[in-house]
C-alpha cells in the first residue's frame, strides 16, 4: 500500500493540468503515466487478506492472478517500447494484454467448474506430449525431451489431473466452455469495441497482408511497395485505450479475494478519470499531421 501512496504523490491537478498541454507534452506524460499504473497493478496482486489467504491462493483463485499478473507485465513492456517510440511492437504486446484482461473478467465471473475448465483447456499440446512419449518417440530420450516431459507431469500431479480427464474439453475442441474469444469479449464487453481493438490486431491470417502494409511496406507513386526499414512512432492513441481493458480484472479480484478498500478504489477511479482525460484532450489537439 506505501507503494501506491508513493506513486499517487508525485500527482496533483497542477501537475496533471500542465502535462496535458500540447501533443508533445500529453505524449510524454503519458508514458510516465502508464509506467505508474503498471506498479499500481503490480502491487495490487501482491495484496493478501491474511485471513482468507494465510499462505497463498488456491487453484480456483492462482489462474486469476496469473492473468492479472501477466497484464501488469506486459504493460511495463509496453511502457518500454511507448518511451523508445515503436508503435509496431506495442502493437504485439497489446494482443496478449487484452486475451489476459478479458479472460480475468470472464472467469471472476464464473464458477469453480469454469475455472477448472480453463486450467484442462491449457492441456492440449501437453497430453500430445504424453501420447508421442508413448508411442515411443526418441525425443524423449534427450535431455530437453526429459525435461519437457518432467515439467508436463509435475503439473498434472499438481492439479490432480490424469490423461483421462480431459473428455469435455477434447468435445469442446480446447475452447473455454466451448466459446470463441469473440463470444467471451462480447459477454463482457462492448461487442462493438471488437473490431476496433483485439480484432484488429488478430485477423484471421496472422502476419496479414494488411499489417505488412501498416507496418513493413511503404507506398510508392506507381502503386508499387518497398520495405520500409524504419519502427513506426507511438502516441496515445497506441496505449491509452489499453488502459481501458486494464482496469476492471483488478476490481473485481480485490472484491474476490475480500481486500476491497477505499483507496484502492479510488485510486482505480484515479486511473480511469486520468487515462479517459488523456484521450480525450488528445483526440481534440491531434490534427493528423503525423499519421
Amino acid at each position: 500500500m506505501e507503494e501506491i501512496h508513493q506513486i499517487m504523490s508525485r500527482y496533483d491537478e497542477t501537475y496533471v493540468t500542465k502535462s496535458l498541454g500540447t501533443v508533445e507534452e500529453l505524449n510524454e506524460f503519458t508514458g510516465t503515466f502508464v509506467k505508474d499504473v503498471a506498479e499500481i497493478y503490480d502491487c495490487l496482486t501482491r495484496i493478501r487478506n491474511i485471513e482468507r489467504n494465510p499462505s497463498g491462493f488456491s487453484l480456483d483463485d492462482a489462474p486469476i492472478l496469473g492473468l492479472l499478473t501477466r497484464i501488469w507485465k506486459l504493460l511495463k513492456e509496453i511502457v518500454v517500447y511507448y518511451q523508445k517510440d515503436n508503435a509496431e511492437i506495442i502493437g504485439i504486446l497489446e494482443r496478449p494484454l487484452i486475451e489476459a484482461a478479458i479472460t480475468a473478467q470472464y472467469l471472476l465471473r464464473s464458477d469453480k467448474l469454469v475455472i477448472e475448465d480453463y486450467r484442462k483447456c491449457s492441456y492440449k499440446d501437453r497430453l500430445r506430449i504424453l501420447r508421442e512419449m508413448k508411442s515411443g518417440s526418441h525425443f524423449y530420450d534427450t535431455k530437453a525431451g526429459k525435461r519437457l516431459l518432467n515439467s508436463v507431469l509435475e503439473k498434472m500431479e499438481l492439479e490432480g489431473f490424469t490423461q483421462n480427464d480431459f473428455s469435455e474439453q477434447k468435445r469442446n475442441r480446447w475452447k473455454l466452455q466451448g466459446k470463441t474469444f469473440f463470444e467471451i469479449f462480447k459477454e463482457i464487453e462492448n461487442e462493438d469495441l471488437y473490431k476496433y481493438s483485439y480484432g484488429i490486431m488478430s485477423e484471421s491470417i496472422h502476419g496479414s497482408w494488411n499489417e505488412s502494409m501498416d507496418w513493413g511496406l511503404q507506398k510508392n507513386d506507381d502503386k508499387t511497395f518497398s520495405v520500409f526499414p524504419f519502427y513506426h512512432p507511438a502516441d496515445v492513441r497506441f496505449i491509452s485505450p489499453t488502459i481501458r481493458f486494464c482496469n476492471d480484472p483488478f476490481r473485481g479480484w480485490l472484491k474476490r479475494i475480500e481486500c476491497e478498500d477505499k483507496y484502492l478504489t479510488e485510486t482505480l477511479d484515479w486511473i480511469e478519470r486520468v487515462n479517459t482525460r488523456i484521450y480525450v484532450i488528445y483526440d481534440q489537439k491531434y490534427d493528423g499531421a503525423n499519421g
